[in-house]
């Protein structure tokens, strides 16, 4: 490990961001929208590692060791609110899996979480969204199930269907009360809405 007081950092990073969201679930207050709170902390981790990405490139395992560069793709998968930070992080793993030991599930996770803010397909199915009724189900896919299953046993994941099962047994323990159809509809108007703020959408 070439960076021994960084991967400290990234990993007390982390584990203030899992705090805050713990805090906030306890409260009631995470799934009202993008809580200000939970916003700051992905900002302000956000805009450190790219400062720091600017100096030794992507924190790989190399630099930092297996747990900090983990924790390092967290803050870039939860840099929601600067689309461009999040694109260019790909492709810098992208480009310096090459030389650098990049995690493909990493990768892959990033990939579908862009896709889906910007409303395309995503790949490897790993991101979850509640449809009409309420139920969650997996972001649009660029293939068949079947095809995007094995792309994930490639990766090592386990199938869509076995996925959702467990995120529905999670979100259910952690949100306790459910939305009327209109409330779902002024949530999704308020998402739209800071989408096209942030620039994920153009129009």
């Amino acid at each position: 490990m070439l960076y021994p007081d960084i991967a400290r950092e990234l990993i007390e990073r982390r584990r203030h961001d899992f705090s805050v969201r713990q805090r906030l679930i306890t409260e009631g207050r995470l799934f009202s929208g993008y809580n200000p709170e939970m916003e700051a902390v992905h900002l302000d981790n956000a805009r450190w590692l790219q400062a720091l990405i600017s100096q030794i490139g992507w924190p790989a395992r190399e630099q930092v060791g297996e747990e900090a560069s983990q924790a390092a793709w967290l803050i870039v998968q939860h840099a929601i609110s600067l689309p461009s930070f999040m694109k260019s992080a790909l492709a810098l793993m992208n480009e310096q899996q090459k030389t650098r030991t990049i995690d493909p599930v990493s990768m892959a996770f990033l990939s579908d979480r862009i896709a889906l803010y910007e409303d395309r397909p995503q790949s490897y199915g790993t991101q979850f969204v509640d449809d009409e009724q309420g139920q969650l189900v997996p972001h649009r896919l660029d293939d068949s199930v079947e095809q995007v299953n094995q792309r994930r046993q490639s990766l090592g994941l386990n199938t869509i269907q076995e996925r959702l099962a467990e995120l529905t047994a999670q979100l259910n323990a952690e949100q306790t009360t459910q939305l009327t159809a209109s409330e779902r509809q002024s949530k999704q108007a308020e998402y739209d809405a800071w989408r096209r703020r942030v620039g994920w959408l153009t129009s």
